[in-house]
């Protein structure tokens, strides 16, 4: 992708605006990326550039600068620059470079894993219905994201109840000489002991399949004038059994709100900036039904260029969430962004398929971008709301304990086994935004010199554990992990 690589030169004397100053004279009017270094060597800033030296030159010639880009500018000891061929592979560099050194002025994306899927196994033969989470290495058909494990799960559930499809792994399957109890409740056709024929089971995956790919309509119109006709030659018990799965089908679809008319496939992103902090919705439309949502909140306090502007923040928000994420064929917008047309070809890249990023401005796509607002203003206010009562927490600590100012981090350890077996230790994590779950940590106790049911001698070893290992970070000058 990047064709070289320029670095400052070594001058020490030079910093902020004398340095970029120097820098610019040396720089090609090409595509690429930039890199804005401080004093310790830490990055502070990446950007990308249609041309290198316009852009950068217009850090130096102080027009127009929030105070914001005012003071980077002034912390700016070094740039490095990457040349590209095109701006799209900037914008692709720029992309995993803020992901992968998440720089201070940085518009950054929080929590970006992966989303939950549902997954149609066919690398068997009796297919497997099951939840899915990251790469695409099985074979087989993915529907998703999901926007909570939750969300999968209930679905999964009432797919089962629908179209009879085994859930087991493939240990389990091969192994059954009886149905299990999943077939007793009338959620799997047990094709595991020949309770059904294969083209029978076939049939039912492909029902599945075209169910969860937007066909719902038509696999319940079969479906109902199968029933109908069972019940007119008196196979009541039959009949019966296709009844229950339209109710199953039924229910799948009913608990998917506001599902559009016209947007089978899309995703919804709009964004709520206030107080110098910002909100991002996310909608999925897959298949016609809404498939959750979730909203993010940004790190924007400290973004230079865009000054906390909402489409500043969502042109930088969507080409960090789509760099680990499946790109749909829609991307609908509550603000225009500066990039659209650069991030539609970048997607197109990605996908291998047309991509369209728009802002609708009527009908149904305008009504759901609304909707999504809507959300993502009541979220933030629930947000600054949670961090306002979090702050007023956090001070009632630092009076009560006398502390100077109040706690970046609170630490909790408890341990637990069972008839003192199994023993483990457990540490939550707290701070000024609340409890921070991705810092949770377990430690299986591992000491066999402790007498079964120590609790004592447990918590002496995870703390030993825990502070051993941070001490040792900081001898090597590393930066502390939370473990």
């Amino acid at each position: 992708m990047a064709d070289d690589v320029v670095t400052s030169p070594d001058k020490e004397t030079l910093q902020g605006v004398p340095l970029i100053k120097d820098q610019v004279k040396r720089l090609p009017d090409a595509p690429g990326v930039y890199r804005m270094i401080g004093d310790e060597g830490e990055v502070l800033y990446v950007g990308k550039a249609r041309s290198l030296k316009k852009r950068v030159g217009q850090y130096a010639a102080g027009r127009a600068h929030t105070q914001g880009v005012a003071h980077m500018i002034h912390l700016t000891r070094a740039m490095e620059f990457v040349t590209t061929k095109t701006e799209t592979e900037a914008l692709l560099l720029e992309i995993n470079l803020i992901k992968q050194l998440k720089p201070r002025f940085n518009v950054q994306l929080r929590d970006d894993k992966s989303f939950p899927e549902i997954l149609i196994r066919r690398d068997h033969r009796a297919a497997q219905i099951r939840k899915h989470r990251g790469a695409h290495s099985i074979p087989g058909d993915y529907f998703g994201p999901f926007a909570s494990a939750w969300a999968v799960n209930r679905t999964v559930n009432s797919l089962q109840k629908a179209f009879l499809l085994r859930s087991c792994s493939d240990n389990v399957f091969e192994t059954r000489t009886r149905p299990c109890l999943l077939h007793q409740i009338k959620r799997c056709s047990a094709p595991c002991v020949d309770l059904v024929t294969q083209a029978e089971y076939d049939q039912l995956v492909q029902e599945a399949h075209d169910f969860l790919s937007g066909k719902s309509r038509a696999v319940m119109t079969r479906l109902s004038n199968e029933m109908t006709a069972l019940a007119e030659d008196m196979e009541f018990e039959r009949a019966a059994r296709l009844r229950d799965r339209i109710r199953a089908l039924s229910s799948v679809s009913q608990e998917q709100s506001i599902n559009p008319h016209s947007t089978e496939e899309a995703d919804v992103f709009a964004v709520h900036v206030e107080g110098g902090q910002a909100c991002v919705q996310v909608f999925f439309f897959r298949a016609g039904q809404n498939w959750g949502n979730r909203a993010y909140f940004p790190k924007v306090a400290n973004t230079v260029d865009r000054d906390d502007e909402a489409s500043g923040i969502l042109d930088a928000f969507l080409g960090q969430f789509y760099d680990s994420q499946a790109v749909p064929r829609l991307v609908l917008l509550s603000h225009d962004i500066p990039n659209r047309e650069l991030l539609a070809e970048a997607f197109c890249i990605k996908a291998g398929r047309k991509v369209e990023v728009m802002k609708p401005q009527r009908g149904e796509k305008a009504e759901l971008v609304r909707h999504a607002l809507t959300n993502a203003r009541e979220a933030l206010g629930r947000k600054m709301a949670e961090s306002s009562a979090q702050g007023r927490l956090l001070a009632g600590v630092c009076e009560v304990f006398g502390l100077e100012g109040p706690p970046e981090r609170i630490e909790v350890y408890d341990n637990a086994h069972i008839m003192g077996t199994n023993a483990v230790g457990g540490m939550i994590v707290a701070g000024p935004e609340g409890f921070q779950k991705s810092q949770y940590r377990k430690f299986n106790i591992k000491s066999t010199e402790l007498t079964p049911g120590d609790d004592y001698g447990m918590m002496r070893e995870v703390l030993a554990r825990r502070f051993g290992r941070l001490a040792k970070e900081e001898e090597a000058g590393e930066a502390p992990t939370c473990c």
